[in-house]
């Protein structure tokens, strides 16, 4: 169809995926399309056929006046005084128009699905927030729904009670606790049949009860001015009391009743004062939520809650306004506190109240029923939590969650069985601020994250009204009851921990990702390179894995020494991009991400594409990280022949069938993303002389470097290598030694232990033994010397001092090795033959390796490895010392060679060449 042809059009959202996809659109290519469709061929949802006015602006306005408007105008002004109750309506209505300003931003930046504040709060906050939240608010609802009834209930015994106002002779309803609950329950019942027929009733019963309760608001301001001064009787259980005076407008009255005169309530008996008459009092202003409720059956629910809800509060709020002022103006305070109902004494015609208070209470009672079958119906289809909610997830075929309207109706008999609307009415109040303070929290948190789709079309707020939002409703919570502020705020904690233990990750988005991007953002640019300190230096480092399958151990090794800096996993793939149809990495980095979590390591993941694995780690090398947080440290894996086992095979994580992981990775897919370990005689895609050029490359870029040989031995042999206890853990490398040789093994006559690559193995080693499951260990520092040197003594005094400055706890070990240099054959340091001409001379612990000037022979080597393999005790893991590649590349191979003779057999070994100074002995 063109556009031409058809004026009308809307735009529809199309989810590529799964069935009923767009033809010639692949998944990949558009996971959401818009597109354009014409009006006749939208279907409307059945369910959604309520307009702003009677699905938000009739039940907000209900559910605000409820009760509290015929029922307790008196019992506020009687005891808190003209002043102090206008104080209350102020900071009431303060508090809920800034959550309405709050909820209006919210919906009208999406779509809002069913659920309501419920809904809002979990799409923004996430799971464990909503749903928690979303439990404590549709608990406030079932609690109000029992206020509601509890105060229809009192009404009807005011006037048909034994101890009620029922004229002589006439038979009078029994009265009594028990009787209470069965009235309450008989008022329920009527309620459960309205709401389980549907919301349609609902919507057309709440407007006629809309138009009757607003004609008697209309007669008793007309009573006011009609109703001539009187004297009314009050009684209490059956005796007569007190008379009290509707003295009609008087400014003497006005006076008596500006200041508050707390009393007691005569039907609870207990002493008021201003933060138990406010949670009476807001319950008239708690039904904001009213309209959200019923997002889902709302035509338009983006436009329909703001507009319906700020009508809602704006016209409630001059009411409430007015009929304080009239009945401080009108009545005196006996009457007050001595009748709550006293509008039916002063009216034109006393039954007009009578059918006010009875609408309006059966009203409040159905919205907060209907509307907490919605929240409970939304928390169900979610399946935050599990069995015991599901069978609210079922529906009637016109779409109404039958179910759940049973399971509220249950919750709220036992409400009832308080008896007291005064006693829960303090509960109901701090439950709804706690929901309250958490819509005004998740637009805090899209405000402050910054998000480019967050520009929601209602613009009349901001972070500001947020926060004070977030703090009225946690400090009138605390006002008005400690205990149960306290309360209500550990149950959220307690079902807050329960759904994050339980449930799996969600397509919501979670708000904490956007707020943690905003904050890292703004320090990684504080986080200046040029401020640096020696200090405060730490390994970042940078893991080259080719396949996690053999490399998972020296994976959680080098996780261990990191000491809180960077750690990326990076890797190459093969090919050309120019060949390819679009990029493969992508689809990689979740395979990546579930095996880091799988293995419990603090990485990230980098993945590049590249022709050959050399230049691949050089883009590795040079763009992976962000500002001040770079790589300064390569750790690559040694080139042998050695095939290590399938690490998936031998850890239970991997070995046991397990359900898809949060992001739907399960354990086949996992495994068969990463090929079995490389068979020895299988080709390899990196030859020696390229894996050794790679270290030179990073030599060059002056990066660390280090090797990592036989670490796919480290977890064989260990005691409780698997075990989650901390003290297992901590005895874990108990009897077991860390041995750091900080010298270079293949220049036995360099004079010193303390260039900068010996300090930086012994930072790398003291930092092994500051992790958890390390300190066990015991570090070992050998000092090698002949057997004829007399400076011997001097030399471990020395490296003793060296280490008390460096706060390093260690054993200097004293190795005689003749035996290894009468093997090495080299020239005297005096003697050394000159660099050839064009070559720079080496530099401080550089070893060309050249045979023509060093010689240094694989029986030397061999020498040496026994003497590393001799030492006493028994060996976790071992430090050596790294020398620089050659600068001739032809010698490559002869390097790598003789690194392989000099660590063969070793178990678990790290050679490491360090670049940058690392020590620092100031404070």
């Amino acid at each position: 169809m063109s556009t031409e042809s058809s004026p009308l059009l809307s735009y529809r959202l199309f989810r590529v995926s799964g069935e009923g996809e767009m033809p010639g659109v692949t998944q990949e290519e558009a996971p959401l399309v818009v597109g354009v469709v014409g009006s006749g061929g939208a279907h409307p949802d059945p369910a959604r056929q309520l307009s702003t006015f009677f699905g938000v602006i009739v039940p907000t306005v209900l559910s605000m006046f409820s009760i509290v408007v015929f029922m307790r105008i008196g019992f506020v002004v009687g005891h808190a005084g003209f002043l102090q109750s206008l104080l209350m309506l102020v900071v009431a209505y303060f508090i809920i128009s800034l959550t309405v300003l709050s909820v209006s931003a919210i919906s009208t930046n999406g779509a809002v699905q069913a659920g309501g504040a419920y809904f809002m709060i979990s799409r923004t906050l996430g799971p464990e927030f909503g749903g928690s939240i979303g439990l404590m608010f549709y608990l406030a609802n079932v609690c109000g729904c029992g206020v509601y009834v509890l105060g229809l209930v009192e009404a009807i015994l005011d006037d048909f009670g034994a101890d009620g106002s029922v004229p002589p002779g006439a038979k009078a309803l029994p009265q009594g606790y028990l009787y209470s609950f069965l009235y309450g329950s008989l008022v329920l019942f009527l309620c459960l049949l309205v709401c389980l027929v549907g919301s349609h009733i609902y919507s057309r019963a709440a407007f006629f009860i809309f138009l009757v309760v607003n004609i008697i608001l209309v007669t008793i301001f007309a009573s006011f001015f009609a109703v001539s001064p009187r004297e009314i009787t009050i009684t209490h259980d059956g005796n007569q009391s007190l008379n009290a005076s509707f003295t009609g407008f008087n400014i003497s009255t006005l006076k008596d009743n500006m200041y508050a005169k707390y009393s007691q309530d005569y039907t609870t008996n207990n002493m008021m004062s201003f933060a138990t008459v406010f949670a009476v009092m807001f319950n008239g202003c708690t039904g904001i939520m009213a309209g959200s409720n019923m997002s889902g059956e709302l035509k338009n629910a983006s436009s329909s809650i703001p507009k319906g809800t700020i009508v809602a509060v704006v016209y409630t709020f001059v009411i409430y306004f007015f009929l304080f002022f009239m009945t401080s103006f009108t009545c005196e305070r006996a009457l007050l506190i001595g009748d709550y109902g006293f509008f039916r004494a002063i009216n034109i015609w006393p039954p007009f109240v009578l059918i006010g208070i009875y609408s309006a209470s059966l009203s409040a009672s159905m919205s907060n029923l209907i509307g907490a079958s919605r929240i409970l119906h939304a928390l169900a289809k979610d399946d935050l939590f599990g069995i015991v909610l599901a069978p609210a997830k079922v529906v009637s075929k016109g779409g109404n969650p039958w179910v759940a309207v049973l399971y509220t109706w249950g919750l709220v008999q036992l409400v009832l069985l308080v008896g007291k609307l005064n006693t829960i009415a303090s509960i109901v109040t701090v439950f709804y601020l706690v929901a309250y303070a958490a819509v005004d929290l998740a637009c805090l948190a899209l405000e402050w994250a910054s998000a480019p789709n967050f520009r929601p079309t209602f613009q009349l707020f901001s972070w500001h009204t947020c926060f004070l939002g977030i703090v009225s409703c946690l400090v009138m919570m605390f006002l008005i009851s400690p205990a149960g502020a306290s309360g209500s705020l550990g149950l959220m904690l307690l079902l807050l921990g329960f759904i994050h233990l339980r449930s799996t990750a969600s397509s919501w988005g979670y708000i904490s990702q956007a707020l943690i991007f905003h904050q890292v953002r703004k320090y990684l640019l504080l986080l200046d390179i040029r401020k640096d300190h020696v200090k405060f230096w730490r390994p970042q480092i940078l893991l080259m894995v080719a396949n996690p399958r053999g490399g998972s151990q020296l994976m959680k090794f080098i996780n261990h020494l990191k000491k809180g800096g960077l750690f990326v996993l990076g890797h190459v793939e093969i090919g050309d991009l120019d060949t390819m149809p679009s990029d493969p990495i992508q689809a990689h980095y979740n395979f990546w991400l579930s095996l880091v979590d799988k293995l419990n390591i603090k990485a990230f993941v980098d993945l590049t594409l590249s022709p050959s694995v050399r230049q691949g780690t050089q883009h590795l090398l040079r763009i992976t990280g962000l500002g001040g947080m770079k790589p300064n440290t390569l750790v690559l894996g040694f080139y042998d022949d050695c095939v290590p086992e399938d690490y998936f095979l031998q850890d239970p994580a991997f070995s046991q069938a397990r359900e898809n992981d949060e992001f739907g990775v399960d354990l086949a897919a996992l495994q068969a993303h990463f090929p079995p370990v490389r068979p020895a005689e299988s080709p390899r895609a990196l030859s020696p002389a390229e894996y050794v050029a790679i270290i030179s490359d990073a030599v060059k870029m002056h990066k660390n470097v280090c090797l990592a040989r036989y670490f796919h031995l480290l977890e064989k042999d260990q005691p409780s290598s698997s075990s989650s206890s901390s003290s297992s853990s901590k005895r874990r490398f108990e009897g077991r030694y860390i041995d750091v040789w900080p010298l270079n093994l293949l220049r036995p006559h360099t004079p010193t232990y303390v260039d900068i690559c010996s300090l930086f193995l012994l930072q790398m080693a003291c930092i092994l033994t500051m992790v958890t499951s390390w300190k066990s260990a015991r570090l070992r520092i050998f000092l090698c010397v002949e057997s004829g040197d007399l400076g011997w003594v001097s030399k471990e005094e020395k490296l003793r001092e060296l280490l008390t400055k460096l706060r390093i706890k260690a054993t200097i070990k004293i190795v005689t090795w003749d035996q290894v240099v009468a093997l090495n054959g080299l020239q005297h340091p005096e003697a050394e033959t000159p660099s050839p001409p064009g070559r720079p001379a080496p530099r401080d612990g550089e070893t060309f390796l050249n045979a023509a000037t060093f010689r240094v022979t694989d029986e030397y080597l061999a020498s040496v490895n026994s003497l590393l393999r001799k030492q006493g005790g028994q060996t976790a893991v071992r430090f050596l010392y790294l020398p620089r590649p050659p600068a001739d590349t032809s010698q490559y191979e002869r390097y790598l060679e003789q690194l392989g003779v000099l660590t063969t057999d070793l178990g678990p070994t790290l050679l490491i060449h360090g670049l940058t100074p690392v020590t620092c002995t100031e404070l």
